[in-house]
Parts: structure tokens; sequence; C-alpha cells
């Protein structure tokens, strides 16, 4: 059987390419380089958003990124049952093209946060999360400076009662994201967004807090193998 193959996108300005590649290929998975500008998923089994500064978070924060030739192809795919992630820069894309509900606004603190974090997996129903255990505590890098989500109540609501929240801060809340949250799924489940970073932790070797990043990736290789 050949490798999975997970399409990682570069838009101008985005960093973490590189790491979320390396992160795919730690697993046993096929990275595959996307780029914004084209209008070819390449076949690619799921895809992953990186972080960054795409087009300099000029207007908002991934609101261009949301009309790049890629996207036309990438948001009907996803619709349609393609499992993508958005990290940081990816999740505020997501959002912004309303494939996630709600939206990624300045840090409560007006400060750019870059610390540790402890977090909490509240759904383990999700192609990018199905490795870990309910409940299950794990630490991340957060690097942001507009990372606090917010929504309506109306929409917060619903997140809650359908289970859609998929990560949670806990020990502090980094940004002031309303209820703690710091990833959610879409109500099909397919399409997730993380502020915190798992592709920075998934090797002791370069001083990441842990390797809890890596239950992110072979969840996802274990959601492919399994299809």
């Amino acid at each position: 059987m050949s490798a999975a193959r997970v399409g990682v996108v570069t838009f101008p300005g985005t960093l973490d390419d590189q790491d979320a590649a390396r992160a795919v290929r730690l697993v046993g998975a096929e990275p595959v380089p996307l780029w914004h500008a084209d209008h070819d998923l390449k076949g690619v089994d799921a895809v992953f958003l990186p972080g960054g500064f795409s087009y300099g978070d000029y207007l908002r924060c991934g609101a261009i990124s949301r009309f790049a030739p890629l996207m036309d192809e990438l948001i009907p795919a996803a619709r349609a049952g393609l499992p993508v992630i958005g990290t940081c820069n990816g999740f505020q894309i997501l959002c912004e093209a309303h494939l996630l509900p709600g939206a990624l606004t300045r840090n409560a603190s007006l400060h750019y946060v870059c610390r540790d974090q402890r977090l909490r997996i509240e759904q383990t129903a999700t192609p990018w999360t199905n490795t870990f255990d309910p409940d299950q505590e794990i630490v991340l890098p957060v690097k942001h400076g507009e990372g606090r989500y917010v929504a309506s109540d109306e929409t917060l609501a619903a997140l809650e009662a359908g289970g859609h929240v998929v990560v949670r801060y806990l020990g502090g809340n980094p940004n002031g994201s309303l209820n703690d949250i710091a990833g959610i799924r879409n109500e099909a489940g397919n399409v997730v967004g993380l502020m915190p970073h798992p592709e920075h932790a998934v090797e002791e070797l370069v001083g990441a807090p842990s390797t809890d990043g890596l239950g992110f990736f072979t969840s996802i290789l274990k959601n492919l193998v399994n299809a």
C-alpha cells in the first residue's frame, strides 16, 4: 500500500510549512507541497494549512488567503469530506473561508504570546484526534498575536452542545478566547482548526516542550489507512 499523502499548503508569508511536512514524514505519511496559486490538490488524501503570516496579515489574518486559487479547490473538497486541519494562521484561514464558524481576533492582552500551553483534548471523534484519549491533557506551543476565538452566543452554544470544541486551554487562557476554546471542528468533523502548533511538538531533540503534537499526525494516518 502506498503512503498516505498529506498536502501542506504554502501561502506568501507561511512559516511552518516545512515543520508540518517533517511531522507528516515522521509518522510515515508522504507530505505533498501545495502552492497557493495552483488549482490542483494533486489527489492528496488530507490537507494541512500551516501557521505563519499569510500575505503579511494585511486586511485580516487569513482574509486574503481565503481567496487564493488553491482555496477554490480546497473549499468544495473540504465540504465533500476531505480531512483538513489548520493551525494558527491556518485556523484563521478556515474561519475566513467559512469552513469553520467564528473568527480569530487580537489577543485580549493586545500582546503577542509565545509559550508552552497546557491543553485538554475534548473531542477524539475526528480524523485528526482519534489516537488521543478523551480528556487527555497535552502541552503544545502557542505563538500568535491574534488567537482570541470569538463567536456569537448562539454559535458558542451550538459548538458546546454539538461536541464541536476539539481542544481547550488549561492553566490559563493565553489570548482571551471565549470558553477557553483552542480548537474546533465543523459539523461533519473532517475540518479542524487549532490555534496551538502540534507540528512544533514532535521531536524532543529540538527542544520541544513535548512530543504531544505527534498525536494529530498519527491520527490522520490511522484515519486514512483504515478508510
